[in-house]
């Protein structure tokens, strides 16, 4: 099977879609990012189908919803023999390249009881080649550079102390331990780009995946200040937190388990005061002009060294971030802030469709099935997504999806979760699912709580309609399209499959 020069696969952690297509891009500086897409093309309704990281992860990597792989929490192992992007483009020749992590909890069944791979839940996927290894939990390769550097530290997690240029007490925007030049994500660059000329004579597919803006929401001198928390927008939200609470029963256990203190290191007390409020979005606008900074590196190094026009390039994030939206943080919440990410994917042969920017729904399920489609390897059936090719080419499929599903679980088999305490959940319907088309958003509880239906013609997520009388109909076939959706989406690994008395036959998917 004929190869297609060169795959690179950039995922940013926690990165909103606001920062690179709406109301933040207006505040932070994103050139390479920016420029990028406009080589590209971009979707602009682009939602992961889960969160957190590892099950996002889970879904990018193998194309399937997490009700499907079900490795959807933070711990939670995946199957050893779920195909995914590393397994699969394996069968078109390439070695997958891990500059990073992949957040992969290790299926238990294979492993030996004190194996250190079931000690953590940031193992890679299988079937990756874990060059660098770069984790949120603990990065040692990382570690061992900043000692070599004379830094000293008696704890890896006070790495990330924000620490007072004058010796006094550090405020929360002050610079981060280390210098720009030494930080996680520079040292990750760094070593793409040692690596990557050893392959400069073949194929080579990389997946390079950075931290930030991941929390916790500290960065190095210039980027801690870049921007003035009083000339930042305010976040979306309703007048106090109480307000928030009363929308639902899901929101007063998430304000607990994800106070603002939560995000930042070393401020344990910390309130969400709007002064606080800024500070904290400033830092995260900072790291993302960080990052943006060394992807601009990164392709400047392709150009420089004629691969650019020979690479696939797919620059996403794995989930949101509500960055005091709603007076909520992190990404475990029902709206879009958390979920919606952006899409830039680059070919090659793009031609007039560079800097498109598409509105057809897309998901992150989306991805591999892409990459595969592209390197023309073919997409097991057990992978939920479609491949964007067609579109990236200027198709428009006529049978293309009008809506989009999300899902969070939110109850643990070991300790109970705030959720399950308060609400007296259990793990099998501490769930919720999300459906979105272009009016209408639903929010569905596999508990016996209230549903949420936003009606974006009028005041969206501001105002839960499910209770109207007026909405009623449209709440009933919302339902049935959430209904219908993992009805048609069951795991389909061998579905497609029938033993006969000729041997085993297959209908195979398109991609």
């Amino acid at each position: 099977m004929q190869k297609r020069a060169n795959v690179l696969f950039i995922i940013l952690d926690q990165l909103r879609a606001d920062c690179v297509f709406g109301n933040l891009a207006q505040h932070v500086n994103l050139p390479n990012i920016q420029r990028l897409a406009e080589d590209s093309v971009s979707f602009l309704q682009h939602f992961s189908v889960t969160n957190p990281c590892g099950p996002s992860r889970a879904s990018i990597l193998t194309g399937q919803y997490a009700m499907n792989h079900r490795s959807v929490r933070n711990g939670t192992p995946l199957r050893y023999d779920t195909p995914n992007l590393a397994t699969e483009i394996r069968k078109a020749g390439y070695v997958p390249m891990l500059f990073g992590y992949t957040d992969t909890s290790q299926d238990p069944r294979v492993h030996d009881a004190d194996d250190p791979a079931l000690k953590s839940c940031e193992y890679p996927m299988t079937g990756f080649h874990e060059v660098v290894e770069m984790r949120q939990g603990m990065s040692y390769p990382w570690r061992s550079h900043l000692l070599d550097c004379g830094y000293n530290f008696s704890n890896y997690q006070n790495i990330f102390h924000p620490v007072s240029k004058t010796g006094g007490t550090p405020k929360i925007n002050d610079p981060a331990f280390y210098s720009a030049e030494h930080s996680d994500t520079a040292f990750l660059t760094d070593r793409f780009l040692a690596e990557i000329p050893n392959y400069a004579d073949e194929s080579w597919f990389a997946h390079l995946t950075y931290i930030r803006p991941h929390p916790p929401l500290v960065a190095p001198s210039p980027y801690n200040t870049m921007y003035d928390p009083s000339k930042l927008p305010l976040p979306t939200r309703l007048t106090t937190k109480e307000d928030e609470e009363a929308v639902h029963p899901f929101f007063g256990p998430l304000h607990i388990k994800d106070p603002v203190s939560k995000f930042v290191t070393g401020f344990p007390q910390l309130s969400a005061t709007d002064e606080n409020v800024q500070v904290l979005r400033s830092i995260y606008l900072g790291l993302a002009t960080e990052v943006d900074f060394h992807i601009g590196r990164v392709i400047q190094f392709l150009k420089d060294n004629d691969q650019y026009d020979d690479t696939m390039i797919i620059l996403t994030s794995d989930h949101g971030e509500m960055l005091g939206d709603r007076h909520s943080w992190g990404k475990l919440s029902v709206y879009d802030a958390a979920y919606q990410t952006p899409l830039i994917i680059r070919v090659p042969e793009l031609g007039d469709q560079a800097g498109k920017k598409i509105e057809m729904i897309s998901e992150s399920v989306d991805i591999t099935p892409t990459i595969l489609d592209w390197v023309m390897q073919s997409v097991p059936n057990s992978m939920d997504g479609r491949s964007l090719i067609p579109i990236l080419h200027g198709e428009r499929p006529t049978d293309w999806r009008k809506y989009s599903f999300s899902e969070l679980d939110f109850a643990l088999p070991t300790a109970p979760t705030v959720w399950e305490q308060i609400l007296g959940l259990n793990t099998k319907n501490g769930n919720l699912s999300i459906i979105r088309e272009e009016q209408f958003t639903l929010v569905q509880f596999a508990a016996d709580l209230p549903p949420l239906l936003f009606d974006h013609s009028r005041q969206g997520e501001m105002v839960d309609v499910s209770k109207a009388p007026e909405y009623q109909e449209t709440l009933y076939e919302m339902t049935l399209r959430l209904l219908r959706h993992r009805m048609k989406y069951t795991e389909q690994t061998l579905s497609e499959t029938i033993i006969t008395s000729e041997g085993a036959k297959t209908q195979y998917r398109i991609p």
